[in-house]
């Protein structure tokens, strides 16, 4: 299939037929550490993060805009890359891959494969990124090599995610800190053990009249087993001794460093931790869901939508450029968006067939909607 894929950028330029038999990866590429992509998975929190960050701004709406002079205005029509942006995915799967390969190892690495008659990348396939290799000795000159080729700097579209000065690659989180998501998945895998084994004892019954042997011991242990799972009264005699136990803070320590493992990861991506599994530093809470919004927009996703806008508003042609709708994550009330509506129309900064549109309504019929009025109630008919 990638064949196929990669036939169109053939046209711009060949690509080079050197193989590799070395790949110097400290320069930049897959993580030697000896955790795996699929094994940091496998850690509750930081699936969790990747998860929150990935359907966030995937699900977030793009709008196309052009510039004009100091002011911008809306346009209409969708661009192929915004609408079908790969063979197999949609907008939102795409968005959604782009985010995940961020999240993981730093980096995404799309492959134009198709253009518009002005040159412009109207279809862009996202590779794996342990397949891709940068070649950073010239920061200014990267040369970038797909499953042991070189590919045209053109024909490459990079995004990268936290970036030293004089590099071209961004860190890979997975690869930074191996040694918190292993100690992590340490934790995870202790833990299930514990429970698979069978935990803590929980009672002991001892004789104090008589030594009991292995099998009478084995005999005993199963019938008090299975009275206390029939949920049976248990009956003792003068020369019997029950325990119930409790769980040791030895054995239960895992519990907290979970807890503490969690709060680290979901600072390394910037989520909240109470949203991972991990506990908040303070005693910060939030009066509403919408200021909770507003938070993880401002603190958690912008960083993240910025950086996608200034590099999808790069492959726009002219003063085109692309902004992520944030107003649909911040869910307020009826009653409080009828009155944001109401200020709106009345100060004149939107009309009626705008505010119809974020309630997904259709325009109001013969242009009504299209009038502003400043300082009163817009009036049927479309005059103030």
């Amino acid at each position: 299939m990638w064949a196929a894929l990669a036939a169109p950028f053939r046209r711009f330029g060949a690509v080079a037929k050197r193989a590799i038999t070395s790949l110097p990866w400290m320069s930049g590429g897959p993580s030697s550490t000896a955790v795996s992509t699929g094994q940091a998975l496998a850690l509750v929190p930081l699936f969790a993060s990747v998860r929150i960050l990935a359907d966030s701004v995937a699900s977030l709406p793009i709008q196309l805009y052009r510039r004009n002079g100091s002011s911008r205005e809306a346009v209409s029509y969708v661009p192929q890359l915004l609408f079908r942006p790969a063979v197999v995915d949609d907008l939102y799967q795409w968005l959604h891959k782009c985010v995940v390969s961020l999240a993981l190892r730093g980096n995404a690495y799309g492959l134009i494969t198709q253009r518009d008659d002005l040159g412009f990348p109207t279809m862009i396939e996202w590779l794996n990124p342990d397949e891709v290799w940068v070649d950073e000795t010239h920061p200014t000159r990267p040369v970038y090599y797909w499953q042991g080729r070189e590919v045209p700097t053109e024909q490459i579209f990079h995004i990268p995610w936290f970036v030293l000065p004089g590099k071209v690659v961004g860190l890979s989180p997975v690869g930074a800190f191996a040694h918190t998501i292993g100690h992590g998945l340490k934790a995870t895998e202790y833990g299930r053990s514990w429970f698979d084994n069978g935990g803590t004892p929980p009672a002991t019954l001892k004789n104090t009249a008589k030594t009991i042997a292995p099998d009478e011991a084995e005999e005993i242990s199963d019938r008090l087993s299975a009275r206390i799972r029939s949920r049976k009264p248990l009956v003792f005699g003068s020369d019997w001794d029950f325990t119930a136990l409790q769980v040791s803070p030895e054995e239960s320590q895992f519990v907290e460093t979970m807890k503490l493992n969690a709060t680290q990861i979901a600072a390394i991506y910037g989520v909240p931790p109470t949203k991972v599994g991990g506990e908040a530093g303070g005693s910060m809470t939030y009066q509403t869901v919408e200021l909770e919004g507003i938070d993880l927009v401002t603190f958690t996703l912008r960083p993240w939508l910025v950086r996608l806008e200034n590099r999808l508003s790069a492959l726009m042609p002219g003063r085109e450029f692309v902004k992520f709708n944030v107003d649909a994550m911040l869910r307020t009330s009826l009653l409080d968006r009828y009155r944001a509506h109401g200020l709106a129309l009345s100060q004149g900064w939107r009309n009626r067939d705008e505010i119809r549109a974020i309630e997904d309504l259709s325009p109001l019929p013969d242009g009504q909607g299209q009038t502003y009025a400043v300082g009163a109630t817009p009036q049927p008919g479309g005059t103030s």
